[in-house]
């Protein structure tokens, strides 16, 4: 009994160093920008293009923080996820000004054109709340904010998030939709599998298990 309880007390300090240690994902990629608010007073057509230093292939993971200051009530901030501007093919986020805070989720293909996935007209979002868009080679398209669901699997044939884009305005006679503050988007992506953290539960199971054992052997003697 006493050798087992060496051993838990040897392994149990060893997984939090392991942990950091083995998040030194490889295939593992971080982007943050912070869009200012100007780069929102533009037409769809002449959208501001941001390009990620890198490709979020597959699996990633998308937040977004709208921190913006709104000029009239009309006003938008549109954020298109590309995988090539120069094709048909992105992921929108719409976030309408106060006080409808209208919120909007939509997705554009060259084979099935635009459709929207998700529409709240009124109370869609508010300051402070996190939108979460995410993909994985299992689950397809999914999206929520804080814990209410907006989109959940949807299939869209993959997605490699390469360019981040950003408008405003539905035409040049709109007025400005923005006066101040910024957006900020966070990106990860990673294959979780060339994490060896990703592996860590079963080992700990195991571990466990085997000293369970051991302790009811050693109280039964």
């Amino acid at each position: 009994m006493r050798r087992a309880i060496i051993l838990l007390l040897l392994v149990t300090p060893l997984l939090p160093v392991y942990a950091q240690q083995s998040t030194m994902n490889k295939s593992e990629h971080y982007d943050s920008v912070e869009v200012p608010w100007g780069a929102f007073n533009v037409v769809r057509d002449n959208e501001t293009v941001i390009k990620l230093p890198h490709e979020h292939v597959t699996n990633w993971q998308l937040t977004i923080e709208n921190k913006l200051n709104y000029s009239n009530s009309n006003g938008s901030a549109i954020i298109r996820l590309y995988e090539d501007p120069k094709v048909a093919k992105f992921i929108e986020i719409g976030m309408g000004a106060p006080p409808n805070h209208r919120l909007w989720m939509a997705v554009s293909t060259p084979e099935d054109g635009y459709f929207i996935l998700h529409e709240a007209k009124t109370n869609g979002w508010s300051p402070g709340q996190i939108v979460t868009v995410q993909h994985s080679s299992n689950g397809g398209l999914s999206a929520s904010i804080n814990q209410d669901v907006l989109v959940d699997n949807l299939d869209v044939n993959g997605f490699t998030v390469r360019d981040i884009a950003v408008a405003g305005l539905d035409s040049v006679n709109d007025p400005p939709s923005t006066s101040g503050g910024s957006v900020a988007i966070n990106i990860v992506s990673g294959d979780p599998a060339a994490n060896p953290i990703f592996y860590m539960p079963f080992i700990v199971v195991g571990v466990t298990g085997v000293l369970i054992g051991v302790l009811i052997k050693t109280k039964k003697r």
